[in-house]
């Protein structure tokens, strides 16, 4: 049965006598009998095998070779078989011969282990016979030598106790020593046999003595330090106290706690009766001498004391410490009692000879006896008088008087309160005095910087008294006289002017007074609407006095920001998120904005007139195109006159004088083309002056050009004004020129000019448009058919863009903008082909334009989407399209977007 299993795990035997390997043995007999001969392959075809010997007739020659060769590889497998077989036949009888070789060998090997073990063991026996002795030896020996050990001991201890008292009751502390610490130790190594009774015994006695000597050492402390002789025994001296100091380092750590105690008291008795409170030397402004009576005492008792205590024991150290607390409390009491006679100046005395004092006392004494390590010291930092980081680690003794001061520092931050209304008031009257043109140095108010000045002498002072309550007290006293500065300095020292609603006010009041001639007093009124542009203006002094303002306000804003990240700094922890400056922030740059606009409003205020002159001119009859028209020379003088005046004294604020020009340029062309509106050009025919339409294009262009250097004008140094500031510009007197380009275009060829308003003014409203036709002289009937004209064209064109994307159409007016200023960059282009257009192919136009109209033509189709009586061919389109719901949806976005953007 196992051979039968043997044969099925390794190899199976089938009808043909072939022997089928398993996968494993086959891959073990590749490893071990590696060949190369296509027959040793598992796989092996013999047809494909001759098929690659003889791939054709002619290699059938060699058939005869290789049938031979064949028959001599069998022959030679044969004789290996065989010789195999035969060895074979032999194998079974030699391992019989090993195995029972290797069984006498074994029998051997467990003979010789036996013997080995029995000998061991026979050795060990005769090891322990032989020791046995020694042990006992050993052990006796130990015994005797605690034994004498413990005999001496207690020799000692006996003999130590009886030789103490003969040196206590003689008062020899200097032979005591030795005695009392050989004792005290052999006592300690008596205390296991605390359970005998003689043992115990002694030890008691030993205690007494330490008691008994503590006692008598106290005593002779007092006697020697007392003024009066209370004893027989004769006082001991400075040796002999020192030698007491040494005896009393031995014995119980209270008994020396105690002594000190005493002692300290005793020195600072005198002390506590020179500055009781009743007497005058104990008020602030003498506590100088206070620290100058511990100086002298401390010398004193060094030069009498100062061998009689340890190194180790810092007796001078300890009575600064009590002296310290003493000071602190006395002090405390009598500010409490006295706070009315209390003022900064001395509170400030006080506290400056105290921190003197408590710096000295740190550089003097370790701060041992106060139990700061100095690996773990508070590492704040502090200040010295003149400014100067001190170093941390040296700072022990800080506010160990000082902390008295603090409950009494609401009277400093008063007095700086006090201090800095008096500062503001000075600033108010020198802001009074005239303004000296030329002379200041820097265009910033010397009394800001002095401001800001004092604010950081009063932070300093006010860290080295304390960093936590004053410290935030005082920052809202800066809050305070900020915004005091602000108002009663900068604001007041802004020059007044005149403004529009002041005329108003008296015009309306004139209204009410005179009732009964209501035609005059309405002519009264549009006579100061008139004359607003003879407004009073700024003289040159003014302007440079805003200017002032204005940097002195940007000073102050910059600073404001470096005080309060300064105060943060220097605040404790708990108080940081509670200081915040931002409102003080706000209110300067409410002032520099003020300004601005005030600068912006003088220099409006000087075009003014010439706008008014612009409007007044006779443009239907000027015959001729020659230079630049007179008002707008006054402009450019205007501007040569101002504008470098404000930029020399902006020179350190160029971001400033930038944000001029802006809101400068966002005022003046708007107004410009209001004015432009109210200009006629129209003949008494009816036509167009084309002259003096040229010659206002030529008048707008030539403002363009001055506009584009007006932050550079009058400079002899050209620089190149902000791309911004340009493109606003450009923008906006483009538009100008626009206008007064479609003002050119004929009115007889309707579809013609709405054409020409649509591809110039793509983004026009109503209104606008009608200002136009109003310009044109244009009847009010006929303006009515052109504006429905203009309607219907829009709507053609927004329908067209609509249908081609209308994904790109959003319900956002904002987005509607964007696109209109991208499409701005283009106008050029689009003016150059409307002025090309010829009636002739206005069809083709039509056509055109209802597909490349920009989306801001869009909004002059109202009349398609809100129901109006005007429907056109478009509002039917658009009526019929709405039927699906996706266009209705479309209709109703363009229908919100046209309510945003139409009056």
């Amino acid at each position: 049965m196992e051979s039968k299993s043997s044969n099925e795990a390794e190899a199976s035997v089938v009808a043909n006598n072939k022997i089928h390997f398993s996968k494993e043995v086959k891959h073990v007999i590749d490893k071990v009998l590696k060949s190369d001969d296509p027959m040793d392959a598992p796989d092996f075809n013999c047809v494909d095998y001759i098929n690659q010997l003889f791939p054709n007739e002619q290699s059938l020659v060699t058939i005869d070779e290789t049938i031979q060769r064949m028959q001599c590889e069998v022959s030679l497998i044969d004789d290996n078989i065989r010789s195999v077989v035969r060895g074979q036949t032999n194998t079974g009888q030699d391992g019989q011969l090993a195995l029972c070789e290797a069984q006498k060998v074994i029998s051997t090997l467990y003979e010789h282990i036996i013997d080995v073990k029995t000998r061991a063991e026979r050795t060990e026996e005769m090891v322990k016979e032989i020791t046995r002795d020694i042990k006992q030896l050993d052990c006796a020996k130990r015994n005797l030598t605690s034994a004498i050990t413990t005999l001496n001991h207690l020799h000692m201890l006996v003999g130590g106790i009886e030789s103490l008292e003969i040196l206590i009751e003689k008062r020899l502390y200097g032979e005591i020593l030795n005695p009392l610490q050989a004792i005290t130790e052999v006592n300690q190594h008596f205390q296991q046999y605390s359970d005998i009774e003689e043992i115990k015994n002694l030890s008691q006695s030993v205690d007494k003595i330490q008691i008994s000597l503590a006692h008598q050492i106290t005593e002779d402390f007092k006697e020697a330090f007392s003024v009066k002789k209370s004893s027989n025994h004769p006082r001991l001296g400075l040796n002999q106290l020192g030698d007491a100091c040494k005896v009393i380092s031995v014995l119980d750590p209270k008994v020396k706690k105690d002594l000190l105690k005493w002692f300290i008291a005793q020195q600072l008795e005198e002390y506590l009766h020179l500055f009781h409170e009743n007497q005058d030397i104990a008020w602030l402004d003498k506590i100088d001498k206070r620290y100058a009576w511990l100086k002298r005492h401390l010398l004193d008792f060094e030069d009498k004391f100062g061998a009689v205590f340890p190194l180790d024991w810092e007796v001078s150290e300890r009575i600064t410490v009590e002296f310290c607390r003493l000071t602190r409390e006395q002090l405390s009491q009598i500010m409490s009692k006295r706070v009315n006679d209390i003022d900064v100046r001395l509170l400030l005395f006080a506290i400056s000879k105290t921190q003197a004092f408590e710096q000295l006392l740190s550089k003097r004494f370790t701060g041992v006896t106060l139990g700061i390590n100095n690996d773990n010291q508070n590492t704040s930092s502090f200040t010295s008088g003149d400014g100067q980081l001190i170093n941390p680690t040296l700072l022990v003794f800080h506010d160990q008087i000082g902390s008295c001061f603090k409950a009494h520092l609401d009277i400093y931050i008063r007095s700086i309160d006090r201090n800095l209304a008096e500062l503001i008031e000075k600033f108010v009257e020198q802001v009074k005095e005239p303004f000296k043109v030329g002379e200041a140095k820097s265009t910033v108010y010397p009394s800001s910087a002095d401001l800001f000045v004092f604010y950081k002498k009063c932070m300093v002072q006010c860290n080295q008294l304390s960093n936590e309550q004053p410290m935030y007290d005082l920052a809202l006293v800066f809050k305070k006289y900020l915004r005091e500065y602000a108002s009663k300095v900068l604001e007041f020292s802004i020059p007044k002017q005149l403004t529009t609603s002041t005329s108003i006010g008296k015009s309306m009041s004139l209204l009410t007074r005179d009732m009964q001639n209501l035609s005059t007093a309405a002519g009264q009124v549009i006579h100061n609407f008139l004359k607003e542009g003879d407004a009073q203006r700024f003289s040159k002094g003014d302007l440079i006095r805003i200017c002032c303002v204005l940097t002195t306000a940007e000073y102050c804003l910059e600073t404001v920001q470096q005080l309060e990240d300064k105060l943060k700094e220097k605040v404790a922890a708990a108080y940081v998120n509670k200081i915040d400056m931002s409102e003080e922030k706000d209110v300067f740059h409410r002032i520099i904005s003020n300004c601005i606009q005030l600068l912006v409003q003088d220099l409006e205020t000087g075009c003014e007139s010439f706008l008014q002159a612009m409007s007044k001119v006779q443009w239907q009859t000027i015959s001729n195109v020659g230079d630049q028209s007179s008002f707008i020379t006054g402009m450019c003088a205007n501007f040569k006159q101002t504008v470098p005046v404000i930029r020399d004294n902006l020179a350190s604020s160029r971001k400033y004088f930038t944000q001029f020009c802006h809101k400068f340029v966002n005022v003046f062309i708007p107004k410009y083309i209001n004015v432009l509106y109210k200009c006629k050009l129209t003949l008494s025919d009816g036509c167009n002056n084309v002259l003096g339409c040229e010659q206002l294009l030529l008048d707008t262009h030539s403002l363009k050009t001055a506009l584009l250097d007006l932050p550079s004008i009058g400079s002899s140094v050209n620089r190149k004004a902000p791309t911004s500031y340009t493109k606003v510009v450009v923008k906006d007197m483009t538009r100008a020129e626009m206008i007064i380009k479609v003002v050119m275009t004929p009115v007889q060829l309707s579809a013609h000019f709405t054409q020409q308003v649509l591809k110039l003014l793509p983004d026009i409203t109503i209104a606008e448009y009608q200002k136009i036709l109003d310009m044109k002289a244009v009847k009010r009937v006929d303006q009515l058919q052109l504006i429905d004209l203009f309607k219907r064209t829009a709507s053609t064109a927004a329908a067209a863009g609509l249908s081609d994307n209308t994904d790109s159409i959003s319900t956002d007016a904002e987005q509607q903008n964007s696109t209109a200023n991208a499409l701005d960059s283009t106008n050029d282009n689009i003016m150059a082909d409307a002025t090309s257009t010829e009636m002739s192919t206005y069809s083709t136009n039509v056509a055109v334009n209802a597909t490349s109209t920009p989306k801001r033509a869009f909004i002059f189709s109202v009349g398609n989407f809100t129901g109006s009586a005007n429907s056109s061919a478009g509002d039917k389109n658009a009526d019929n399209s709405s039927q699906s719901s996706g266009d209705r949806g479309r209709i109703r976005k363009l229908e919100n977007l046209l309510k945003k953007r139409l009056p």
